[in-house]
């Protein structure tokens, strides 16, 4: 099977520490949630991947050098300009010479356990032109919300609808099966979006169908989702994401090779290759990347020190992300969803509650 995995977005919604990374570049648990996403793809017969790229290419061509990840070859096709979704699809696809190919598509900032191969059993039963996963949620208004008929036809797509006139909580869940004739669908010469116009010409055509599953599934775009997809690794509800080579200490928590631990932990707890959290500091919930700090008296709840970050002597850092190399100074509270960028300074007694730094 061939993949293309849209990743030129510029992640607007975890800047500042998409300023330095593209956001499938960004770590889950220590490995880059593109490695992921590669993985899961790979688990389920993927043999080509083509990363349709924009925003920051060379992120993507540098982190996998040889060409392929996973037994996954890798293919990269960058975008001259923004096309959208569908605009990015048809452009990677022609720009990999997998055109006339049947093929499987992926947001590359979504993580799931989907069963890929029931995606392609069903679409190869329906005859139609185009499969789409789909998957329940809350609150459907941030989404493409998709109500089917019993024998899983799409009966219309409605992108972003208010929560008070979504028909239901079946969403789009970024993975879809595209037969070549789609690509024919897609104007070469402007953007175009597949959830606004391509959808919804092939919902007119009674050629979409769709797959509800209720595998496990999260969109990393926010900074409260990106720090729940590491916990929700930590606390086991992703039976097949891998942590990174650890030792557990204890359960719900994971030392990697030369991480040393000596404060309080509570709840789950991973701390990475050669990190350091001090006697008398408090980390609880959290993850500590590689060769980040932690000094005694400092608090880390509930969040996410990416590589080589640093929290000083009586620090608090609660509900965020800090960037890699980024300092939180001494006695200084980063709370609230903040994120610092990468090597930020954070000064000493400052407090950023809901606050990007820099702006």
């Amino acid at each position: 099977m061939i993949a293309i995995v849209l990743v030129g977005g510029e992640g607007t919604r975890l800047r500042p520490l998409t300023y330095a990374l593209p956001k499938p570049m960004l770590p889950v648990v220590e490995r880059p949630m593109i490695a992921r996403v590669l993985e899961w793809l790979a688990s389920h017969g993927v043999t080509t991947a083509v990363l349709s790229l924009g925003y920051q290419p060379d992120a993507f061509v540098d982190a996998f050098p040889d060409g392929s990840f996973a037994g996954v070859e890798l293919r990269y096709a960058v975008e001259p300009e923004p096309l959208d979704t569908a605009g990015a699809i048809r452009f990677a696809a022609r720009a990999a010479e997998v055109d006339s190919e049947t093929l499987v598509v992926v947001n590359g900032d979504v993580l799931t356990d989907l069963d890929l191969r029931s995606l392609v059993e069903l679409h190869g039963s329906h005859g139609g032109e185009a499969t789409i996963a789909l998957t329940a949620v809350e609150d459907p208004s941030a989404y493409g919300v998709v109500p089917t008929d019993d024998a899983g036809r799409v009966l219309a797509f409605i992108e972003k609808p208010r929560r008070e006139d979504a028909p239901t909580n079946r969403v789009n869940a970024g993975t879809y099966i595209l037969d070549p004739s789609v690509l024919e669908r897609i104007a070469p010469d402007r953007r175009v979006s597949i959830e606004r116009e391509i959808f919804p010409e092939l919902v007119e055509a009674k050629s979409l169908y769709a797959l509800d599953s209720p595998a496990y599934w999260l969109d990393t775009g926010t900074p409260e989702r990106y720090l729940q997809a590491q916990l929700d690794i930590l606390r086991g509800r992703r039976a097949a994401a891998a942590l990174p080579a650890c030792t557990a200490r204890s359960e719900g928590v994971y030392l990697a090779p030369g991480a040393s631990l000596e404060g309080e932990v509570g709840g789950c707890v991973f701390v990475g290759r050669d990190a350091t959290v001090e006697a008398g500091a408090l980390v609880r919930d959290a993850v500590v990347g590689a060769a980040a700090h932690v000094a005694a008296g400092a608090r880390v709840r509930h969040c996410v020190l990416l590589p080589g970050a640093m929290v000083r002597p009586g620090a608090l850092v609660e509900e965020s992300v800090v960037g890699p190399s980024a300092i939180v100074g001494e006695g200084a509270a980063v709370t609230g969803g903040s994120i610092v960028g990468a090597a930020a300074l954070v000064l000493d007694g400052a407090r950023l509650d809901s606050a990007r730094l820099p702006v």
